[in-house]
């Protein structure tokens, strides 16, 4: 069983800056697919960015079009801890944002979709304001 705990969320104003942890404990999440999903009032769920990372290398890095160049998906093996570094903030980044993870690899457009991941977090909320 592997727990997530999501954090650093917060209320920044547009063009802001937040960085998002996810702890994991219960399984190392080496060769898990993990992704950050994002859900605002009234709005589906939707994918932000993911990331696999077996054995050797970090791979399988995707993101929405809405965010590229924006926001930095990446991991540290060592405190078995996803992030999400957002940059460049705007009104519709607002919302619950999830940590998620499955073990093994996803194919790019599973990757994408909710139902393929295990285990969630709670969440940690993301406000922008104009």
């Amino acid at each position: 069983q592997v727990r997530l705990v999501e954090s650093g969320g917060g209320s920044v104003q547009s063009g802001g800056s937040l960085r998002l942890s996810c702890a994991a404990s219960g399984a190392t999440t080496i060769d898990y697919s993990m992704a950050w999903f994002r859900q605002a009032p009234g709005k589906e769920r939707e994918a932000v960015a993911t990331i696999y990372n077996d054995h050797y290398r970090v791979r399988n890095i995707y993101y929405r079009d809405s965010v590229k160049g924006r926001f930095t998906i990446s991991q540290d093996n060592a405190k078995n801890t996803l992030y999400l570094q957002m940059n460049s903030l705007k009104s519709e980044d607002t919302g619950m944002y999830f940590c998620t993870a499955v073990p093994g690899p996803l194919t790019s457009d599973q990757a994408l979709l909710g139902g393929y991941y295990l285990y969630w977090g709670q969440g940690t909320q993301v406000t922008v304001s104009s």
